[in-house]
């Protein structure tokens, strides 16, 4: 997916424009992929553009690199005026994907990365609508493995892990599928390279739980409350292969992603096209990012002053 970032990034305190965002080749993060990194969305409901779950985005960002011995200086408040004033310095009034970043400066070659290693800390902001297209999408489970705790933290969000979802997704597309479905080191689903599955059993959801090397998305989280809102109640487990050609319905769930249908699994369909459950969570989660109704009450930060 081709993107075009906005001129006006953060960088390290500073709004700067693009052209002058630049790090040295002896970056840390460029040889050893010492990075943590969110995406974020903010939404045009025709009055403001509001970042949702800023608070929720910022303390993940930090808990990531914390896994490594990163620190920043900045707080969170800094983060987050970072993020609404880098929106609102370039105009934005449009569906916006936001990725904060801090990640290792110079520090040599040393695998030891200390809290005293030096971060920088970015901001960059583009417009995106879709991802992916609401009426559903192709999946393949592919040979490619999720990592687990046993060799690397999979509630970390570093810009390293990411290479075993790129695997994965190279994997997938070649096959001819638009997203793969990756198994955990035991055989069970796990997730998609980049967002979180969910199954509908019995007008159930079930999702696969972190002991399925699953990242604890906060986009699946939201989901999970919005449908305790609807009547529906989540399950979290571990999901054998063969549940994803005998569930009614799937979808995908994530910051880019969204709520995605699966309509089909290796070619095989999946119920008829997007569900009854799966498009009332696509409505509640539609609603809830911009601000109707109460399920996003404290989950929308302004980035316009009233």
């Amino acid at each position: 997916m081709g993107v075009t970032p906005c001129r006006t990034v953060w960088l390290d305190g500073k709004f700067v424009d693009l052209s002058e965002a630049t790090v040295p080749v002896t970056t840390h993060a460029l040889h050893y992929g010492t990075a943590a990194f969110e995406g974020i969305r903010a939404y045009w409901n025709g009055d403001n553009l509001y970042v949702f779950r800023l608070a929720d985005h910022i303390r993940r960002l930090k808990r990531s690199g914390s896994f490594y011995d990163m620190a920043t200086t900045y707080t969170d408040d800094d983060i987050a005026r970072a993020i609404t004033g880098t929106c609102a310095r370039n105009g934005l009034r449009e569906s916006t994907y936001i990725r904060p970043f801090f990640f290792v400066g110079e520090w040599g070659i040393s695998l030891y990365v200390r809290p005293e290693a030096p971060t920088r800390f970015a901001v960059i902001v583009f417009p995106l609508d879709k991802l992916f297209n609401n009426g559903g999408i192709s999946v393949g489970v592919v040979s490619c493995r999720r990592f687990n705790d046993a060799s690397t933290p999979t509630q970390a969000k570093m810009s390293g892990n990411y290479l075993n979802s790129i695997y994965a997704t190279i994997e997938a597309q070649k096959s001819g599928y638009e997203e793969a479905i990756m198994l955990d080191q035991a055989g069970n689903v796990s997730e998609a390279p980049g967002a979180n599955i969910f199954l509908v059993q019995d007008g159930r959801l079930i999702t696969p739980d972190r002991a399925s090397s699953a990242l604890d998305g906060i986009t699946r989280d939201t989901v999970v409350r919005l449908a305790k809102s609807l009547g529906i109640p989540a399950e979290f487990r571990r999901v054998s292969p063969g549940e994803l050609h005998t569930s009614e319905e799937i979808f995908l769930t994530g910051t880019a992603a969204e709520v995605v249908p699966i309509t089909s699994v290796g070619g095989r369909a999946v119920g008829q096209g997007p569900g009854p459950v799966t498009r009332s969570i696509m409505e509640a989660y539609a609603d809830a990012v911009a601000g109707r109704g109460n399920a996003s009450d404290g989950w929308l930060t302004p980035v316009y002053p009233a």
